[in-house]
């Protein structure tokens, strides 16, 4: 079974850094430019959105831990678009009006995505120790 010390430092890592992103984007909703294209976001799409997401991850993780790698690495996938999905920022006009701290939390988001989505696919793809000493 791959890492489970990467899972945990890819998946809290991802969870602390989306917690915080999202906690401003609800707080701070109507500094975030909400336009361009795509349906509009509201504040309380934000918090469940976030519900959601991370429940999916949650689950993943739990799953994980209990040798079910390629249910959780699907639902990891889900997770992931709790950060990738900051991309999304960057389609509104007036972002560059923003803070550099919160642009910092956004892109941080955004590489978290990444590395849960990374990871989700390093999973099923690893080999797995049994194959690796069979194959010896």
């Amino acid at each position: 079974m791959p890492n489970r010390g990467l899972l945990n430092t890819v998946f809290f890592t991802a969870v602390a850094v989306s917690l915080v992103h999202y906690t401003d984007n609800y707080l701070a909703f109507e500094r975030f430019p909400n336009g361009g294209p795509g349906p509009k976001v509201t504040a309380d799409a934000i918090w469940i959105a976030w519900v959601v997401l991370t429940a999916c991850g949650t689950a993943g993780y739990v799953l994980y831990r209990r040798g079910a790698v390629r249910p959780a690495a699907a639902l990891f996938a889900v997770y992931s678009i709790s950060g990738l999905i900051g991309l999304a920022h960057y389609t509104a006009p007036g972002m560059s009006g923003l803070a550099w701290w919160r642009h910092l939390h956004i892109w941080a988001d955004i590489v978290c995505g990444a590395a849960v989505l990374a990871f989700a696919v390093w999973s099923v793809r690893a080999p797995s120790r049994g194959a690796t000493a069979a194959s010896a």
